[in-house]
């Protein structure tokens, strides 16, 4: 079983899907398609950068999904691969509900054009953050937020991304933040973990956290008014890690999705339980490809980064 999984911030690159927009009609019209409906030429943004334009979260949102959006329709034409399940990392996700005929691109386009904008207006520049917690399991994670928010009184802190075993990131307080990378404490666990590492992240706001409510309830009323159908293609959801269909199921956990974590080891994992062995990354770089080799090495993994990569799939055995 072969699932479709769409990564989110932290892949963009000036460059991403200019090979699919040079040789695939397809690719071209996907991305002037997006640039219409959200007034912004995503092709000079995707294509030329500057590479500060295109990590403003307001930028970096659509140009994800469209690249992924392309590379999806490429693939349908080079090789129409029957898909079992899909899922996006984050912003990833409002792909998966494209390729599961949940919402129509136009209408997703428009929607991570707001989610980026709500996101980056609901903390003001320097309040919030993220830290990366390396080397340790989820309970710990979640015991070294409490044990920060207790000796400090500060809060929040909690986990954002579960992105592998091991690899969780932590979301909130930007205090907070710089106050455990000074006085992390590895005697709180008993025994003190072997190779704990805590690695500040750069990005422009909290994601994840409860500090983006305001992004939340923005996007709620964004969300109820857009037109979703029952998904063709089961969605498992970052909110969950379970699989929907019922559209107004998979309505709330995208809602939900903004303030609360991204479960992509919990996922994976769940796709790995119901049978699914491989999974292709529709999008720019190979993030979700080293993530998911983490979370179950026999996965196989495929990206599609260049005409070569498109050509092996052609023949790839489901």
């Amino acid at each position: 079983m072969i699932s479709a999984i769409f990564p989110g911030q932290g892949s963009q690159a000036t460059g991403m899907g200019k090979f699919l927009y040079d040789n695939f009609k397809t690719a071209k019209q996907t991305y002037e398609e997006a640039s219409d409906a959200i007034k912004l030429n995503l092709v000079k943004l995707c294509f030329e950068g500057p590479d500060d334009e295109l990590q403003l979260t307001p930028n970096t949102q659509p140009a994800l999904l469209t690249t992924s959006i392309a590379t999806a329709r490429v693939l349908k034409e080079v090789a129409n691969i029957p898909f079992n399940y899909t899922a996006g990392h984050s912003v990833g996700e409002y792909a998966s509900f494209v390729l599961a005929d949940v919402m129509s691109f136009h209408d997703a386009v428009i929607a991570v054009r707001k989610r980026g904008e709500y996101m980056q207006e609901a903390v003001p520049l320097g309040k919030g953050g993220m830290i990366a917690v390396m080397g340790l399991d989820a309970e710990q994670v979640a015991q070294l937020c409490n044990w920060a928010e207790e000796q400090t009184g500060l809060s929040p802190l909690s986990p954002a991304n579960y992105n592998a075993p091991g690899q969780v990131v932590c979301s909130g307080s930007q205090k907070l933040i710089d106050w455990l990378h000074k006085n992390l404490d590895k005697n709180i666990f008993n025994p003190p973990p072997a190779k704990m590492r805590l690695i500040p992240l750069k990005v422009s706001a909290p994601f994840h956290c409860s500090l983006m409510r305001p992004a939340e309830e923005k996007m709620r009323s964004l969300l109820e008014v857009l037109p979703l159908n029952n998904a063709t293609l089961p969605v498992v959801q970052n909110f969950t890690a379970y699989e929907e269909t019922a559209s107004q199921i998979l309505r709330e956990n995208l809602i939900l999705q903004v303030s609360g974590p991204v479960k992509w080891t919990q996922s994976i994992e769940y796709m790995c339980s119901k049978g699914v062995n491989k999974a292709i990354e529709l999008g720019h770089g190979k993030v979700l490809a080293g993530l998911v080799k983490k979370i179950n090495a026999e996965m196989e993994v495929y990206n599609i980064n260049s005409l070569e990569d498109l050509k092996n799939l052609e023949t790839l055995q489901v």
